[in-house]
């Protein structure tokens, strides 16, 4: 007779139970991790040089400055010495009337230019996409082209046509009996804005242009069999899909805007209109190369980086906020 032996399996355990991980293969997932995390880390390197080397050094550097000052004892006639002066500069920078009045005339003009960089060049993309503009690839490349002129070429342009007695589009309005002072003290921001719309709204429309050949084809087609016409599937199709676009367009030309300075600086050799503290950016110019108060500037540097990064922040938590409530909808 032969015994028959049973194995009891506890209640709960699988009959199957999964092999553990060898040594070998455990190693080997270890090396593909670290391979991983190397070619990450190569791929990366270039970036976090750059951004150490042209942001956070310079930041650290401005820092330092503004919590310190030159000071010669004596009368001005003894050895001159650097000395910690804390938040001074910072005082002075935010009690200083030209440097509030330069943040306001900043101010002003990002009201008028951003709405009419965006607006514009999210208009003609449109046009572009919507195949109403014949010659498309002309068409691009003639609003493309002022965007290749340096700046300061640009403002210089802009100034030969700003300037009485010079300028051929002045001395054409004096034939008709229209005098127009470009410079004047209710014309010389709009100027301003103009000389930057000519220079980025091609640049810009050109980044609208590559988002909307990134719509499906089939949403344009659909919105068409549902009866609606050209102007509403650029307005209710296209350009909410296009909304990422549009923040992105919308935070870099808010910070190169909080930049001004090559226009306004150019044109102040014409116009009384545009003084050595037109903007911050002016300002900072001005105290460190004419009062050479390296202090203030980098105190006044400091205060336009921190208003820069606000605004950006908020615009971008407006539209993660928008995005959010759309969604919910």
């Amino acid at each position: 007779m032969t015994a028959t032996t049973r194995t009891r399996v506890p209640a709960g355990a699988s009959h199957a139970t999964a092999p553990a991980p060898s040594a070998s293969g455990l190693r080997a997932r270890r090396a593909a991790k670290r391979r991983q995390l190397t070619a990450a880390g190569v791929l990366m390197t270039p970036f976090f040089a750059l951004l150490v080397t042209v942001f956070l050094i310079p930041v650290g550097t401005a820092v330092h400055l503004s919590f310190f000052s030159d000071d010669q004892p004596g009368l001005g006639f003894g050895p001159e010495r650097r000395i910690f002066v804390g938040l001074r500069s910072y005082a002075a920078v935010l009690t200083d009337p030209t440097f509030l009045g330069g943040l306001g005339t900043v101010a002003l003009y990002c009201l008028i230019y951003i709405p009419l960089m965006v607006v514009g060049a999210l208009a003609l993309a449109l046009l572009l996409d919507s195949g109403v503009v014949r010659l498309r690839a002309f068409a691009q490349l003639g609003l493309f082209l002022p965007h290749a002129v340096p700046g300061i070429i640009a403002a210089l342009i802009w100034l030969y046509l700003y300037t009485p007695g010079i300028s051929p589009v002045i001395e054409l309005f004096a034939k008709g009996d229209i005098t127009i002072d470009f410079l004047g003290v209710h014309t010389v921001i709009p100027s301003i804005v103009n000389i930057a719309l000519w220079s980025n709204l091609g640049y810009n429309m050109v980044v609208f242009y590559a988002a909307l050949q990134a719509v499906p084809r089939e949403v344009i087609e659909a919105s068409v069999v549902d009866g609606a016409g050209p102007v509403r599937t650029a307005l209710q199709v296209k350009t909410p899909l296009v909304r990422a676009s549009i923040v992105m367009v919308s935070i870099f030309t808010l910070i190169w805007a909080l930049q001004l300075f090559t226009e306004p600086m150019l044109l102040s050799q014409s116009s009384p209109m545009i003084s050595s503290r037109f903007s911050p950016s002016m300002y900072i110019y001005d105290a460190a190369f004419t009062r050479n108060n390296y202090s203030l500037a980098a105190a006044a540097s400091v205060v336009l980086l921190v208003c820069t990064i606000a605004l950006s922040y908020g615009v971008t938590r407006l539209t993660s906020r928008a995005d959010v409530a759309e969604e919910a909808r």
